[in-house]
């Protein structure tokens, strides 16, 4: 179960050995097959009760058969004359609605007035009658599953007179959209979840090699890939069921594809992105256009999102291998923007060929990431450039412009209304988000960083509530600097999204700076400055007009490395706080 792509690659419970004896064209039908066993599960049939299939469709069909495979009797609907005989093909008592028949009258007589004993709806309609239907045709404490898509308006009496149950089947089976099953191969003890949802992959194939469930005959057409607008052109307007599409691998000669002409002249600048999500589609790729920048790749995992930002920026290439970038001696610059789990070893990667480095935050997720990093930049010759926007704010030059010069230490104080994120998002993760401290924390560390003009030392974390954990919420994090200044980040979730998200004050000198979300800014204490206000503007298009004039001209590099690998460490000594509950060194 994975991505249409050339190679597909999932981890290992989305995976199972197809029998010797099943075809490749009978193995494609494991997935969506597995969708009308996992209703199946949760109707939970016993042997010669009678169950109806609301809607014959591929799912309806096939649950159908692995009914009659169960040895229950099985009725079933649809409106479609075709699909109702090859129903009756496989032993179904079936029946087409749209001669009229009153399928509640018909399972009435079938089953001598006691009704059914489930109805299992693999139809998909936005009536409600369906599931009126569904209740009316079943006997007392009778069980309705709903595997597809229809109105649920339900009416109590329906369902309070003769007790019955109702439930919303989940596609596969258990393990559907837990990330630590799907992505991290976390299996559930068989001895407490017998059906998961590779498990039932297994248990379709198995039915497919015995000959208990039959899928060749649901196969309508069959199509090569680069005709596939037979199939999708006429969906909704077809009487096929399953239309199998056909490829040679060996017909594959690239990953990539070219959407225009190679731009001449000088390739210095030129670039390759490596991730194609919500932040390069929303922020990055309007801030590049903006500025001129040349871009020769975008790379995506599965493609699609590439090729889309690629036509609609007019980048030359599009591809789903980030290595043809690494080979390519045109491009000058990498920049990073994948999930954070993958920055440290693309980083690495990029950084051996030959190529400067320019990776959204965090840098990496644990020390020894940090560690091999450094090494691979220091042998390298290459620069390495972290996305700390934030310092290329005209609000925050401005800051940095009106407390230059100062001896004495400063404090700054930043609270962030981050706004709360599920314990089951990537994010919270501390193997692949690296948790709000490292992956988001680090920002505005580094912007201290950046207005002190100096590097942290130390750093002492405390969390809200009685148990902290390393990957809080609800976090203050007090940082010391070498030259005495020091910087408290108020990293807050349980605050409201109409207030501001970030607040930024900065005291030096009997003077005070406050920077209300990057929109306004206030001095009291100044004799030339009061105030300033614009549209929104976290620096990201200073940031990349600075790098890219970097990658052209050459120069100095737009963040030192020292401050990227210091404020990269004092988040590291942020989470450690946490567990310590003391001061940490950095």
């Amino acid at each position: 179960n994975g991505p249409h792509a050339e190679i597909v690659c999932v981890p290992k419970n989305l995976v199972a050995l197809i029998p010797d004896n099943v075809s490749y064209e009978e193995a494609s039908f494991t997935v969506i097959a597995s969708i009308g066993l996992q209703g199946i599960r949760l109707a939970n049939p016993t042997f010669g009760e009678t169950i109806v299939v609301s809607g014959l469709g591929l799912i309806g069909l096939i649950t159908a058969q692995l009914l009659k495979a169960n040895g229950c009797n099985v009725i079933g609907f649809d409106f479609d004359g075709k699909k109702v005989e090859l129903a009756k093909q496989y032993g179904v008592q079936a029946f087409n609605l749209a001669e009229g028949i009153d399928p509640v009258k018909t399972v009435t007589d079938i089953t001598n007035g006691i009704g059914c004993d489930a109805v299992i709806i693999t139809a998909s309609t936005k009536s409600n009658d369906l599931i009126s239907q569904s209740a009316q045709m079943s006997r007392k404490r009778g069980r309705i599953i709903l595997v597809g898509v229809i109105g649920l308006d339900i009416k109590r009496s329906d369902f309070y007179e003769k007790e019955l149950t109702f439930q919303v089947s989940c596609s596969y089976g258990p393990g559907r959209y837990d990330e630590d099953y799907e992505k991290r191969g976390i299996d559930y003890p068989i001895g407490f979840v017998r059906w998961t949802e590779k498990r039932n992959f297994e248990a379709i194939l198995n039915a497919i090699s015995k000959g208990l469930l039959e899928v060749k005959s649901l196969i309508t057409e069959t199509v090569d890939l680069e005709n596939y607008q037979q199939i999708y052109g006429k969906i909704g307007n077809s009487d096929s069921i399953a239309s199998i599409i056909k490829y040679n691998a060996q017909d594959i000669k690239s990953t990539s594809i070219r959407i225009k002409e190679t731009t001449k002249g000088s390739s210095k600048g030129r670039m390759a992105i490596i991730g194609a999500g919500n932040f390069t589609k929303m922020t990055m790729m309007p801030a590049l256009k903006k500025i001129g920048a040349q871009i020769k790749y975008i790379v995506s995992a599965g493609g699609v999102s590439a090729t889309y930002l690629a036509k609609k920026y007019g980048v030359e290439v599009s591809s789903t291998r980030y290595e043809d970038v690494l080979q390519d001696n045109s491009v000058d610059s990498v920049i990073i923007t994948t999930q954070h789990n993958l920055h440290a070893s693309m980083t690495i990667e990029a950084l051996k060929a030959g190529k400067h480095v320019f990776v959204e935050k965090p840098l990496a997720l644990t020390e020894e990431e940090l560690s091999q990093i450094i090494d691979a930049y220091t042998e390298s010759g290459k620069t390495l450039t972290v996305g700390f926007n934030r310092r290329f704010s005209p609000y925050i030059q401005k800051a940095k412009s009106l407390i230059q010069g100062v001896t004495e230490p400063i404090n700054i104080v930043i609270n962030v209304n981050a706004g709360f994120i599920p314990a089951n998002h990537w994010v919270q993760n501390m193997a692949i988000g690296g948790g709000r401290i490292i992956g988001e924390g680090c920002h505005f560390i580094d912007l201290i960083t950046f207005l002190t003009g100096s590097e942290v030392t130390d750093v002492v974390a405390n969390a809200l509530g009685t148990n902290p954990e390393e990957n809080s919420d609800n976090v203050s994090i007090i940082l010391k600097y070498k030259n005495g200044s020091q910087g408290v980040v108020n990293y807050f979730a349980n605050g409201h999204k109409s207030y501001s998200k970030e607040r930024i004050e900065i005291y030096s000198q009997g003077r005070v700076l406050t920077i209300d979300n990057f929109r306004k800014m206030q001095g009291f204490g100044f004799k030339n400055f009061s105030s300033m206000s614009s549209s929104q503007d976290k620096g990201h298009k200073e940031q990349f007009h600075r790098y890219n004039q970097f990658l052209i001209n050459g120069g100095t590099p737009i963040i030192p490395v020292n401050e990227i690998i210091n404020s990269t460490k004092a988040s590291f000594a942020a989470v450690r706080s946490l567990k310590s509950g003391s001061w940490e060194k950095v």
